[in-house]
């Protein structure tokens, strides 16, 4: 089973393969007891983000890690990928932008 960084690796490989932009992996250990690395990514429509979220997922559990959850997906503004060790936002970019997350946990 993946964990650690090849599971960040994985994750990003499966967003690269979608034209996710601007991703990057921010490590939350000892700030969250959610999750050790956040992975944040755009896409530029909410069908991109959805489709890069669904892909990664997909992806998942083919590698049998199934995603412990996703979270908006139906709206595609904002999608969240929960893989344990690692979660996933797909964002597009006026909602990057107004959560920045980076600055957040940075």
């Amino acid at each position: 089973m993946l964990q650690g960084s090849s599971l960040v690796d994985f994750v990003i490989d499966k967003v690269e393969d979608m034209k996710g932009r601007d991703i990057m992996q921010i490590d939350v250990k000892g700030r969250s007891t959610i999750t050790d690395t956040l992975v944040i990514c755009s896409g530029n429509s909410k069908r991109h983000v959805q489709s890069i979220a669904e892909n990664v997922a997909t992806e998942a559990k083919r590698a049998d890690l199934a995603p412990l959850g996703i979270e908006g997906k139906a709206e595609g503004e904002w999608v969240l990928v929960d893989l344990g060790d690692v979660v996933l936002h797909v964002m597009q970019e006026s909602a990057r932008e107004f959560y920045d997350l980076e600055k957040l946990w940075s």
